[in-house]
């Protein structure tokens, strides 16, 4: 607005006195932890990687021309798949390691890039040279990948050679390699040859070459039999992979859990701003083969849940699923086979962790799926990764205030424990979400159960819609409101507040997301002098104060029926 005016005329000005209306958040991206097959492309071991489907997925964390699993069955690969088989959108995916710590390292010849001739036979073998480990850290392999390039040479040129002199025959044996990573070439070792006796004169040998490498370590292959042109590697693109990120048993843990400030591990997911749901498949894969005993499983669940609890300075948004372990606590702390896993041995189990919270999930029994590394034979796997993608589909089809049960899991091909209602009699009020076989009454597998790990007697937070319903009101009202900030203080700005969050809240009303037959019994909001005082104003505060009904889901349907007689 100007401040004055001195010319006679017509002075048309802007200026901003409505609302700004809320666009509301997703509460549908996945954070995953896990082993992978491999890591290559746009991702870094330890780091989160954005994917969209499951061809990125392939393309990120898994080897070329692989079906994206491992020989040791890791789970998160399962996960993902039914992340993106249930109606999941975009994830974030952490990989801790291609290979199960304290494995063998394989050796140098398994992991090596093979050069061959141009008959398909042997000729050389390029591996990467690893950085030296710092302290008790083993030494992790380059985050780029190396791409080797054969092509074309000839002999060395005769230094100070009479010009009328013939140059060196050419008997194309010679090539010559670069080193690339990415568009930038790191090293050129050009005049070639396969032959040991070569007189460097005229060209140099590949294996004496190249020990001047900082990024390579070549292998002979070939035998050295026969001339040096038919032992020739044949010119192409060749990608060298770096070794098996392997790490002892007794940092697993250490990995699993990370850094926050460097976006590693399960720490690094909470500093994704999007992730809403995290999971860690692959801690029972630990579990199971003995990597990490259940405390420590214990742990780095209670990590997990406390993380998701504790999102300072704003409001805490996101939700862990977790996965039961498969264990009978009266045979010890031991795993068992997850058919083994009865109810009660849940039961049980959930009492002997003894963590509850609004922002934990829990889903019982594992799923079985198809394993493609077994051709397709089933396998049974923990539920998160097909749960937490049942949660973005309904969060697209109706909304985040819909409970996400009574829905199909997609994938599944059967149970490890087929629970009936008495069994999920014991489970339910623990908060334990069984998938049920509903096969008797021709309805195939469901998910029957939507509450939250919250105590029993909590009954405000019960369910996981309510919790994940109010959570996107808050971070929706959080990020939509930053435009308040060193706004003057009055009667004006709380009216536009008021509107704006008012429209917002309306809007959830009308999709069906708030109870009440108008607005005004669905919700409040009050922004006036009674909080604004102006001891408070004073201070540079600004108090709103929102009040909303949430629909809560119809988990029981009870039908009274009685004889009627209408004379009566």
């Amino acid at each position: 607005m100007a401040l004055d005016y001195f010319a006679p005329g017509v002075y048309v000005e802007e200026v901003d006195r409505g609302s700004r209306p809320l666009e509301g958040i997703s509460m549908s991206v996945a954070g995953f932890v896990g082993f992978t097959e491999d890591v290559r492309g746009d991702a870094d071991l330890f780091k989160p990687s954005l994917i969209t489907n499951w061809n990125q997925y392939l393309e990120c964390f898994a080897r070329p021309g692989s079906d994206g699993f491992t020989d040791f069955d890791a789970y998160l690969p399962f996960a993902v798949q039914g992340w993106f088989q249930n109606g999941g959108g975009r994830c974030w995916v952490v990989s801790i390691g291609t290979k199960l710590p304290g494995t063998p390292a394989p050796e140098s010849q398994e992991t090596a890039t093979r050069l061959l001739t141009s008959a398909k036979k042997p000729s050389l073998s390029f591996n990467l040279k690893l950085p030296e480990a710092e302290g008790d850290a083993p030494a992790l392999p380059p985050a780029d990948r190396i791409v080797v390039t054969i092509v074309e040479s000839e002999p060395k040129p005769i230094e100070d050679a009479d010009p009328d002199a013939e140059p060196p025959f050419n008997t194309g044996e010679f090539f010559k390699v670069v080193v690339r990573s990415g568009d930038r070439e790191l090293e050129s070792f050009p005049h070639l040859t396969m032959n040991a006796q070569a007189d460097t004169a005229v060209a140099d040998y590949v294996m004496t070459a190249l020990e001047d490498s900082e990024y390579l370590t070549v292998t002979n292959i070939s035998g050295d039999q026969g001339h040096p042109l038919t032992r020739r590697p044949a010119n192409g693109r060749y990608e060298v992979a770096p070794p098996p990120y392997i790490a002892p048993v007794e940092r697993l843990a250490r990995d699993l859990h990370g850094v926050r400030d460097e976006r590693k591990g399960i720490q690094g997911l909470f500093e994704i701003d999007e992730v809403a749901t995290i999971a860690c498949p692959d801690l029972m894969r630990a579990f199971q083969n003995g990597l990490l005993d259940l405390d420590q499983i214990h742990a780095i669940m209670e990590m997990m849940v406390s993380q998701c609890e504790n999102s300072f300075p704003g409001p805490a948004y996101r939700m862990v699923v977790l996965d039961p372990p498969p264990v009978k606590l009266r045979r010890g702390l031991e795993p068992v086979a997850p058919e083994e896993q009865k109810p009660q041995d849940m039961a049980q189990w959930l009492s002997h962790f003894n963590r509850r919270s609004m922002f934990g999930a829990l889903y019982y029994p594992w799923i079985k799926v198809a394993n493609p590394r077994n051709n397709n034979r089933p396998i049974m796997v923990p539920p998160c990764g097909h749960m937490m993608g049942i949660w973005c589909r309904t969060d697209e089809s109706r909304g985040v205030y819909k409970a996400p049960a009574n829905e199909t899991p997609r994938g599944v091909l059967g149970l490890a424990y087929e629970t009936n209602m008495r069994e999920q009699e014991l489970l339910n009020p623990l908060g334990i979400n069984c998938i049920r076989n509903f096969a008797n009454f021709n309805r195939g597998y469901k998910v029957w159960g939507a509450r939250t790990l919250v105590e029993p007697d909590n009954v405000q937070w019960r369910y996981i819609s309510v919790r994940r319903l109010i959570s996107y009101i808050e971070k929706t009202i959080e990020l939509g409101t930053q435009w308040v900030v060193f706004e003057p203080n009055d009667q004006d700005l709380w009216a536009r507040v008021t509107r704006t969050v008012e429209g917002f809240l309306t809007r959830l009303w009308r999709d069906g997301a708030l109870f009440g037959a108008s607005p005004t019994e669905a919700f409040y909001v009050k922004c006036d002098g009674d909080l604004n005082t102006p001891d408070t104003m004073m201070l540079g505060r600004l108090y709103v104060e929102v009040g909303v009904c949430p629909v809560r889901p119809a988990e029981f349907v009870i039908f009274r029926i009685s004889q009627w007689a209408p004379n009566q």
